[in-house]
């Protein structure tokens, strides 16, 4: 599947603008993590983009929907790593892209719910105060924290390290996610 293909999946179950930050975010992470590891870019950013697409049009069905839609199209990989990337699903993490994908997707929220109520927006902002903000459970209270310390203990990286690598790259596309700092008055 191209690029382009998953963008067209993902537009047409996804409208909300937050959810398309969102698969676009994840992306930008997974694909980030495939270079860095040596795997497959194209594949790894593909599933980032697609693991919420059918969210939106189909919650009592996800990800089942775009799950039997990747089969259909034999990108088994990517379908398997969507269909666990949440681990109260009971689906196994069979390979590294599995266990990216688990790791990158609520923490990468999490980081840009931080980054949405600072001025500075990611400019700046460090793993260790993302870190603390994930012990204060009424911030963004929907970020399942236990979900985030799974993740990252299933992809064998150190938490802060992880967020560290995120903001990282988060940062190089500010301006595209609409997390540049805002103007002064």
């Amino acid at each position: 599947m191209t690029r382009k293909e998953a963008s067209e999946v993902l537009r047409s179950m996804t409208k909300s603008d937050s959810l398309l930050r969102h698969a676009r975010t994840v992306e930008l992470v997974m694909q980030a993590y495939a270079r860095k590891l040596g795997e497959d870019e194209n594949k790894w950013a593909i599933a980032g983009l697609l693991h919420d697409a059918d969210y939106e049009a189909y919650p009592e069905q996800h990800p089942g929907v775009i799950v039997r839609l990747l089969r259909e199209r034999g990108e088994e990989e990517i379908a398997h790593a969507i269909s666990a990337h949440y681990t109260h699903w009971g689906v196994s993490y069979d390979t590294l892209l599995d266990k990216a994908l688990i790791a990158c997707d609520e923490v990468t929220g999490f980081i840009v719910a931080c980054a949405q109520v600072r001025p500075d927006r990611l400019q700046g902002l460090e793993a260790k105060s993302v870190v603390k903000k994930l012990k204060q459970k009424s911030f963004a209270a929907s970020v399942d924290r236990d979900e985030v310390s799974k993740g990252a203990a299933l992809f064998g990286v150190d938490l802060q390290e992880h967020i560290g690598f995120i903001i990282g790259v988060l940062q190089q596309h500010h301006q595209e996610l609409q997390l540049q700092p805002q103007a002064s008055a």
